[in-house]
């Protein structure tokens, strides 16, 4: 009988193991509660939401959304004017954090971040972290942003998604090609979804065909980094780009 179970498992192991390796990563629940700063900013974002629960606007996202709260003293990274013109008059909610994939904002969201709330609008900004040190490519992520939009309508199925195309950045040819071929992926899965208006708003960001890095703060940074945060001015684009979209779903 032993050896009929070892001749068995011995049978199985390789579609055991060709199962695991089809298991995408990026639209898994993946926490990062190990690390002390994230689970603060994360309980942080809890007690806001419980603190705010008519807000008409919440954006979703990574350290770019996260960046609309920036007042870094220098004008060009004082963005938080712009989130009061644009977004604070709604009582919107910025529920971004630092370093996430969308696996950690699928986590986010299965743990409480939009429990109670019933916005008009959504606006999503992920992606770009996937192509960062996970090095998870167009055919991971873009299922990894389907996840998020799906989740993000279960739990606020009131609302209007508006769903923004991972914005340029200037890191590498690989980065670019996979962020090209994510946004016409969701370009097209979206064309006609009465819930979900795909906007892809990197086009402002850009100058003759590439990001254009007048517009990031990284490469004003101390050391300089790649461009992959706008700027005041950068926001600000996309910012009045959406303007209409907010006047349309937000009374």
């Amino acid at each position: 009988m032993r050896r009929l179970l070892l001749a068995a498992l011995l049978l199985l192991a390789p579609g055991l193991a060709r199962a695991r390796t089809h298991v995408n990563l990026a639209m898994a629940p993946i926490g990062r509660m190990d690390l002390p700063w994230w689970r603060a900013h994360f309980e942080a974002t809890l007690a806001d939401v419980r603190a705010h629960p008519d807000a008409k606007i919440v954006w979703l996202g990574d350290s770019i959304t996260y960046y609309w709260q920036r007042q870094g003293g220098h004008g060009y990274d004082d963005i938080r004017p712009v989130w009061d013109k644009y977004y604070a008059p709604y009582g919107a909610l910025d529920l971004a954090c630092i370093g996430d994939t969308t696996a950690s904002l699928i986590w986010r969201l299965d743990h409480g971040q939009v429990e109670g709330l019933h916005p008009g609008l959504v606006i999503i900004l992920i992606g770009a972290n996937n192509f960062g040190r996970v090095h998870w490519d167009a055919a991971m992520t873009v299922p990894g942003i389907e996840a998020v939009v799906a989740n993000a309508h279960a739990r606020l199925p009131g609302a209007h998604i508006v769903l923004l195309g991972v914005l340029p950045s200037i890191r590498s040819a690989w980065v670019d090609a996979q962020t090209r071929a994510t946004n016409q992926a969701l370009a097209r899965h979206y064309a006609h979804d009465p819930v979900v208006s795909f906007v892809n708003v990197g086009a402002v960001l850009m100058k003759n065909g590439h990001a254009d890095p007048a517009l990031y703060v990284d490469p004003r940074l101390h050391p300089p980094e790649p461009a992959l945060h706008p700027d005041r001015e950068g926001m600000t684009r996309i910012a009045a780009l959406l303007a209409p979209m907010v006047r349309r779903y937000v009374p």
